[in-house]
């Protein structure tokens, strides 16, 4: 799946996904803000439960996707709600694939109940970023995905194991980019425990993110450009600028000729 490039009126107009993980309220805790949120993306990666969610926020995010019209993807990550599945789990390649089993036919039920596609599965925090580095991990993450639906699009960084795991599995799949996140030379995301790991300035999050959409390319925290693919662009939802950026990152989009389209349009 790419993003693609037309004439339209003789201007080249650009397509592209922009998504944003949701759905990670449970209980009595409030994340993010996904009623103000999801009006301006097209796809939402809904919490499964395992770091963030519970049934009833799972049910009420399907809705307002739905209501939305915005593609609904799976976010499975460890089972660690205190550290929002954000450390490190030292868990079998078994383990893995079944915890993914576990969240995507979990997220699928409620699709299911509310007579609406499950699109897509993007890998949440650490589970995420292991998979990309990890051979066995990320193929035990898209067995998992394979086994449930092989339909499910998957949705991580292009040149990374995750992605050559599905293509592999003969997955489809989605190449992600981060509108609020700085990146090392080799592609991989800056850890979050590292000063400047986040993009907090609107502005340059959003120079940043039509460059990688337009030239492919971003600017690392050496200060070497480095290439990237963006089918699609994600903001997180639990950030304190996510519905600025969000809103902010959709009306440059438009203004520079960037189509905002879900995965089940793009081409590729």
């Amino acid at each position: 799946m790419q993003n693609s490039n037309i004439k339209q009126g003789g201007c080249l107009m650009y397509t592209v996904d922009l998504n944003c993980d949701l759905g990670e309220s449970f209980g009595n805790y409030k994340c993010g803000m996904d009623e103000e949120v999801i009006p301006y993306i097209s796809s939402a990666n809904v919490a499964c439960g395992f770091h963030a969610s519970d049934p009833v926020v799972m049910a009420k995010t399907v809705a307002l996707a739905k209501e939305s019209g915005v593609c609904i993807g799976a976010h499975p990550g460890y089972p660690d709600l205190a550290g929002f599945g954000r450390r490190n789990l030292d868990a079998s390649p078994e383990e893995v694939k079944a915890m993914v089993q576990y969240q995507v036919g979990a997220l699928h039920a409620f699709c299911t109940a509310q007579r609406v596609r499950l699109c897509h599965v993007k890998p949440h925090g650490a589970m995420y970023n292991m998979a990309c580095r990890d051979q066995a991990l990320a193929e035990a993450v898209c067995e998992g995905i394979f086994e449930v639906d092989p339909g499910l699009i998957l949705l991580g960084p292009a040149g990374s194991q995750l992605l050559n795991a599905a293509e592999a599995f003969g997955l489809t799949c989605a190449r992600e980019v981060f509108a609020d996140r700085a990146y090392e030379e080799d592609g991989s995301l800056v850890p979050r425990s590292r000063p400047g790991a986040m993009i907090t300035d609107e502005d340059e999050a959003i120079t940043r993110v039509i460059r990688m959409v337009k030239d492919k390319k971003v600017t690392a925290v050496t200060g070497r450009d480095i290439e990237v693919t963006a089918d699609s662009v994600c903001v997180h939802g639990d950030g304190p600028k996510a519905l600025a950026f969000v809103v902010k990152i959709r009306e440059a989009l438009k203004i520079e000729n960037i189509q905002v389209v879900p995965f089940g349009k793009l081409d590729g």
